[in-house]
């Protein structure tokens, strides 16, 4: 039997990109076009393990928002 893979994970790159673009979780929802909520940019900065598929959304919603290119690697370190 494995044992459960660790869900905290320390605090993400993501967070401190945002701190220095002075945005908020909201705008990343608001830049997004997909459905992504405030709570998954939260879970995000924090380091809580996400799907692949959240990850690709916050990665998006943060290029649309800043009209910079970030690859996920950028954003979270696992």
């Amino acid at each position: 039997m494995n044992p459960a893979p660790e869900l905290n994970l320390g605090p993400q790159p993501i967070g401190q990109i945002l701190v220095e673009l002075h945005l908020k979780t909201g705008d990343l929802v608001d830049a997004s076009t997909e459905f992504i909520t405030r709570k998954m940019v939260v879970r995000a900065c924090k380091g809580r393990r996400l799907t692949p598929n959240v990850k690709g959304k916050i990665l998006r919603a943060l290029n649309r928002a800043t009209g910079n290119i970030y690859a996920l690697s950028d954003l979270f370190d696992y």
